[in-house]
């Protein structure tokens, strides 16, 4: 009987290994083991009765959530979430990002909210995916100048259109370069009463979407034409990021104060006082700007991809650098 029973666990471990680990159907384990499909059946169930067989579903949402938890945690955060991206790709991560924070900001906004946005291709998507929503006395208005010098397009004026066309309200836009050649030109163009009005709106906004650029030459910002060769090595020797146009480096400090009094928009400081600053970006490139903004308490909460978040979590000095279509580290 003792023999006979080793036999029967024999066959039971056999029939799961080839059903569980080399694909094969119980049909044809049943053929070559010469029994019934459903003596076959019952070897699998039993196998999984008496724990010789342990099945775990590694859900890619519950990683999501557990890392957006850390997040919160490490760099006290109001709230984050974290997109699972099929590849690390830069515009794979776009479009999942643009999706996810459409969505979050859409759930967000109620009725007799300021919103302010920035301008990027980043924020582009979000705005594309922005549904419709029935609010009242919502104001959209501009966070910083977006016309450029060159022919790169910034997208400002139709993220801010789309936004406005998904709350149902005229928005405000500020028809101005980011970045102006002296300090006393932003001055006398802030001291015009239509323009300190908007800007004015920026401040008072309780909901402000924003992104990261990188110190990149092919960034929208760079590509715009506003620095000098000299501001340009002094953003590539310092830099992390950029958030409203602004430079950042790793610890959130600006990288020029000169640069910053020539920049028309929202302060970096005013972003920490908003009751939801919304950073939204993702990829290698933007780690080190990600965590930057994030040391400078610039934004409570963060929409990005699981590989970014997973890289922020690790705290690592320098940005990874990643081969495009490369997965999860």
């Amino acid at each position: 009987m003792e023999e006979r029973a080793e036999e029967k666990l024999a066959k039971m471990i056999d029939a799961a290994r080839m059903y569980y680990q080399l694909d094969y159907s119980q049909q044809e384990i049943a053929r070559l083991f010469g029994v019934s499909r459903p003596t076959v059946s019952r070897f699998l169930q039993q196998a999984k009765d008496e724990g010789y067989v342990q099945i775990t579903i590694h859900d890619p949402r519950e990683s999501s959530v557990m890392l957006a938890e850390q997040l919160e945690q490490a760099f006290g955060l109001k709230k984050a979430v974290v997109v699972t991206v099929p590849q690390y790709d830069e515009e794979i991560v776009k479009k999942y990002l643009g999706e996810t924070a459409a969505e979050y900001v859409r759930d967000t906004v109620k009725d007799g909210d300021i919103i302010a946005a920035t301008w990027g291709t980043t924020l582009y998507e979000v705005a594309l995916n922005l549904k419709d929503k029935h609010v009242k006395d919502v104001k959209v208005v501009q966070l910083n100048g977006g016309v450029s010098h060159s022919e790169t397009n910034t997208y400002a004026h139709e993220i801010i259109h789309l936004f406005g066309k998904a709350f149902h309200t005229v928005p405000y836009f500020i028809p101005l370069p980011a970045i102006v050649d002296h300090p006393v030109v932003k001055q006398s163009i802030e001291s015009d009463r239509h323009i300190r009005g908007i800007l004015e709106l920026g401040k008072q906004s309780n909901i402000a979407v924003v992104t990261v650029g990188a110190p990149t030459e092919d960034s929208v910002l760079i590509r715009a034409d506003y620095f000098t060769e000299d501001e340009l090595a002094l953003i590539y020797e310092r830099g992390a990021g950029d958030i409203c146009s602004r430079y950042i480096d790793a610890q959130g400090q600006l990288c020029s104060e000169e640069l910053s009094q020539r920049t028309i928009g929202i302060d970096l400081e005013e972003l920490r006082h908003k009751e939801q600053s919304i950073l939204v970006a993702g990829g290698a490139r933007k780690v080190n700007g990600i965590r930057g903004a994030l040391r400078g308490g610039y934004t409570n909460v963060l929409i990005t991809d699981h590989v970014t978040a997973a890289y922020l979590l690790e705290g690592a000095q320098d940005a990874p650098t990643q081969a495009k279509g490369e997965n999860q580290p």
